[in-house]
């Protein structure tokens, strides 16, 4: 486990960052502007619609997957996965139908303040933008089945062409025309099936022209399903109100809070996903054998490893969240004014960072377990409380408030799912967990006050930018010597791996 977690986070610093090199090539073309916030409606929409299905069913997946192939075979288990495939993209269909003649309610929805040019822009895209649906429920399910074949490098390898694709198309339309953003997005996730295909068929896929809507395992992932879809639709829910209000608070606050939220998931994506992707088949193989002690291993294991990444980068990212909005962003079209506000709305968004990551972790046991209806129950307690509080705060905080909500409401379902998860597995083993976090916090407080002072003393010598670079180096030099003395037995482990492999 180890190893696939390391080469897959070797692969996603790689893919996150030229995914990062995304965003600051929008920012450099489009800036916070109106463009961009319609842009970002436009990805938004298809891709949070979809969601809404394309989560619960890709969740569901792998356990059922795992079901039908010891119950029945391989083979039986290829017809399982072919009549899920077609079922989703009969789907698609559908979806895409409904929104293009509903486009304009459907724009109005995600973006209540946007008027005239800038709604009448937004239709034109969605209604481009949407065609890309068809191809992504077929991307979720193959991306599936490619990682419970243990095959992580290819689904982590994924976003490469599509970054790729969507940055061209930025260049293309700041040289002809606006509208090749929204073809851009098409051509985007249409480069991802193109791209996922061959390995699909390495791991011998066998596809079969198949719809069967009596299916007994087909009925039992939709069971499981719905709970994960509800969940996700209140998920989805609190996006829609974020980007109502930020449509509502300045020109140009969609993208602000879609620019800090970026570097959050990309955090997220480059410490987070791995860990989550590569334990999810393995939770699902312990339950399914009844391994608990080796279950509550990997929870306890996965806590630490996140922890260890997570919280010295939510400390950095607070102490230094003015200096890195200016280094990843400041330039071409995105002025002094956007830079404060994606600054602001960054430092509220890393108070939860850690909330985010473990909340990943605890949802993946409870659908180990098969047991969706938990998170799902945890995702409407969260998104009522982080719409409630996005409305209030936002009054005083404007886009930063509703960062703070969305953090706030992070951390309380993280503390739901912890304490539901203690009903399941009585002896959880948490406790000497929490005291290698502690001993993490330490040393993640000590590296951000030197990285708060070495910033201070050295920006007044050189550029912003170095002073920046330097003072994240050291500090985080500073951190690797702390965490190695405080005999953390997860460090040593991985310690340990990367010495065995330079010796060989």
């Amino acid at each position: 486990m180890k190893r696939n977690i390391a080469i897959i986070m070797i692969i996603t610093v790689f893919t996150k960052l030229i995914g990062f090199g995304r965003e600051i090539a929008l920012t450099y073309f489009f800036g916070a502007s109106a463009t961009s916030d319609v842009y970002l409606i436009a990805q938004t929409i298809p891709t949070t619609i979809f969601a809404l299905v394309g989560t619960g069913l890709a969740t569901t997946f792998i356990p059922i997957y795992h079901k039908v192939q010891k119950e029945n075979g391989e083979e039986e288990a290829h017809r399982f996965s072919s009549n899920i495939m077609n079922s989703v993209v009969i789907l698609s269909v559908l979806i895409i139908v409904l929104v293009l003649v509903f486009t304009p309610q459907v724009v109005m929805l995600f973006a209540s303040g946007f008027t005239g040019e800038t709604m009448e822009m937004a239709i034109r895209f969605t209604r481009i933008s949407i065609f890309g649906i068809a191809f992504s429920g077929m991307i979720y399910i193959l991306n599936a089945y490619l990682q419970l074949k243990d095959n992580f490098t290819i689904p982590a390898l994924i976003s490469l062409p599509m970054n790729m694709v969507i940055i061209f198309s930025f260049y293309l339309a700041d040289q002809l025309n606006d509208v090749i953003l929204a073809y851009g997005l098409v051509a985007s996730v249409l480069i991802q099936l193109i791209f996922i295909l061959p390995s699909v068929i390495r791991n011998r896929f066998h596809y079969k022209m198949v719809l069967d809507a009596k299916d007994v395992y087909l009925k039992e992932m939709m069971i499981l399903a719905v709970p994960i879809i509800i969940g996700t639709s209140v998920n989805q829910l609190n996006v829609l109100v974020d980007k109502n209000i930020a449509s509502n608070v300045a020109v140009g606050g969609i993208s602000a809070l879609n620019y800090a939220n970026r570097l959050n998931t990309f955090i997220q994506g480059l410490f987070v996903a791995p860990v989550v992707t590569v334990i999810y088949p393995s939770l699902s193989k312990q339950v399914l054998s009844r391994d608990f002690s080796g279950l509550k291993k990997v929870i306890n294991e996965s806590i630490v490893y996140i922890s260890l990444l997570i919280i010295p980068a939510t400390v950095g990212a607070m102490v230094l969240a003015r200096p890195i909005i200016d280094l990843l962003f400041l330039r071409g079209q995105f002025d002094e004014a956007a830079a404060e506000m994606t600054a602001q709305a960054l430092f509220f968004y890393a108070l939860g960072m850690i909330a985010f990551g473990l909340r990943e972790v605890f949802s993946r046991v409870f659908y180990a377990y098969k047991d969706t209806k938990t998170p799902t129950y945890n995702a409407m307690i969260g998104v009522s409380l982080n719409i409630v509080l996005n409305l209030i705060l936002s009054r005083f905080l404007g886009i930063g408030g509703l960062a703070l909500g969305t953090s706030i409401s992070a951390a309380v379902t993280t503390y739901l799912l912890v304490r539901s998860l203690r009903k399941k597995m009585v002896h959880f083993g948490l406790r000497d967990t929490m005291r290698k976090i502690v001993k993490i916090t330490f040393a993640s407080l000590v590296m951000g006050a030197a990285a708060y002072g070495l910033m201070e003393i050295l920006s007044s010598q050189m550029s912003s930018n170095l002073s920046l670079t330097i003072s994240i180096l050291l500090s985080g030099a500073l951190y690797f010597v702390l965490i190695l003395s405080l005999r953390i037995d997860e460090v040593r482990n991985v310690m340990r791996l990367f010495r065995e492999k330079l010796h060989f």
